[in-house]
């Protein structure tokens, strides 16, 4: 599942805890700016999809070793916004 945000939002102090989805979505987006690629091409597939998988467990490793916030983040991460919610139910 794709999904596309503008900003990479807080994932640390989530109640309940950020998802693998979430954890992956934030990976996915920040590969995507540094790189500059939102989809890549065949030739560049492999190397994109290990960037996520790479930056994805180090984020797991970096929350779970993180002392736990005293407030939440201020904004909500997308995949728990119903109207993106929506939106990826109809794709």
């Amino acid at each position: 599942m794709e999904v596309m945000c503008r900003n990479i939002t807080e994932l640390r102090g989530l109640e309940p805890a950020a998802t693998d989805e979430e954890i992956e979505a934030a990976a996915r987006q920040y590969v995507r700016k540094v790189s500059g690629v939102t989809r890549p091409s065949g030739a560049n597939v492999d190397a994109f999809d290990t960037a996520v998988a790479e930056v994805t467990a180090t984020t797991q490793r970096l929350l779970a070793g993180l002392q736990p916030r005293r407030q939440p983040p201020k904004t909500v991460p997308p995949l728990r916004r119903p109207e993106v919610r929506a939106r990826l139910s109809r794709t």
